[in-house]
């Protein structure tokens, strides 16, 4: 019997067309990565960081995985390549952004790789749709449900729900 993996993973990007980009995200994952389980629907919030850019959407997914995390991150970051993204600034304005927020009870602590995400805990736009999904979740270091952590989350961004998927 092979094990298999569950990572949670958010997609987003505030370039071109958001939406239509995540919705190629989700499929390339998909096809590359493992067994999509569940997807949040889009969520639009303001731009994270001091950089001024338009609204991000965002969306949680649950993907079961024979890949072990390097290998989860190396198909990632493939994806964004293929997709046309190019990393110029920290925390700027792109086409397509694809974070491993947990998978499940690791703790990874490399330079380029750390699960659980370091900035969950800090980031409303990522716990929101992460807490549509999964809000039962346990964050191992925290040692707290992910329903918990968006209620004592300090970040007053603004997250609303898309209307549709």
């Amino acid at each position: 019997m092979i094990y298999m993996n569950r990572a949670y993973l958010l997609i987003g990007g505030n370039l071109g067309n958001p939406l239509l980009q995540m919705h190629r995200a989700t499929q390339l994952i998909a096809e590359r990565c493992g067994t999509l389980l569940l997807m949040s629907r889009a969520y639009q919030s303001s731009a994270w960081g001091p950089i001024s850019q338009p609204n991000f959407f965002n969306r949680a997914l649950l993907l079961q995985t024979r890949l072990s995390p390097d290998a989860l991150l190396a198909q990632i970051l493939q994806i964004e390549s293929d997709m046309g993204r190019i990393r110029k600034e920290k925390f700027g304005p792109r086409l397509i952004d694809i974070d491993i927020l947990l998978m499940d009870n690791v703790i990874i602590e490399k330079p380029d790789l750390q699960i659980p995400h370091p900035l969950l805990a800090e980031r409303r736009f990522a716990l929101t749709p992460l807490c549509e999904i999964a809000p039962f979740l346990w964050h191992p270091v925290y040692k707290l449900t992910i329903e918990n952590l968006l209620n004592a989350c300090t970040d007053k961004g603004n997250v609303q729900k898309k209307k549709s998927h």
